[in-house]
């Protein structure tokens, strides 16, 4: 772990080993945080084999670690990935169109936990209408 990123201080007076503290997300560049900004966490949970959320986007950033199980996550422009148990993943928010984020497992929950940044008194999710998705088709990558 770089110093720019320790977040452990020396305790002379320790009885007990110290915490263990691994990073397992960076972005090197924050994205824009909207205006009147709200942060949230939120824990989701995703029955077997859900089909998640339809097309939306968020209003700012969001952050992300699986707890358990596996959700296919695709964001405008890039390739739909698997995301497993012990990963984390990020979005811009803004324009971006999200489009899935849905169970890979079809016999076992998915949860995860996302801190967002929005828009205070704005919804969470703002859906994607089907003329909107049809005239940004270009902007989605080729699935599989």
């Amino acid at each position: 772990m770089s110093a720019e990123h320790m977040h452990h201080l020396e305790n002379p007076n320790a009885t007990k080993p110290p915490p263990r503290i691994e990073l397992i997300s960076s972005v090197p560049s924050p994205p824009p945080m909207p205006d009147n900004a709200e942060a949230m966490t939120i824990l989701v949970t995703l029955p077997p084999g859900s089909e998640g959320n339809p097309p939306h986007r968020h209003t700012g950033p969001a952050f992300g670690y699986m707890i358990r199980g596996e959700m296919i996550f695709e964001l405008e422009g890039e390739p739909q990935r698997v995301v497993k148990a012990g990963e984390t993943f990020w979005e811009p928010g803004g324009d971006l169109i999200h489009y899935q984020d849905a169970n890979n497992l079809p016999d076992a929950e998915t949860e995860f936990v996302v801190t967002m940044f929005g828009v205070a008194g704005q919804p969470m999710l703002i859906p994607v209408s089907a003329e909107e998705l049809e005239e940004r088709r270009d902007r989605r990558a080729p699935r599989p």
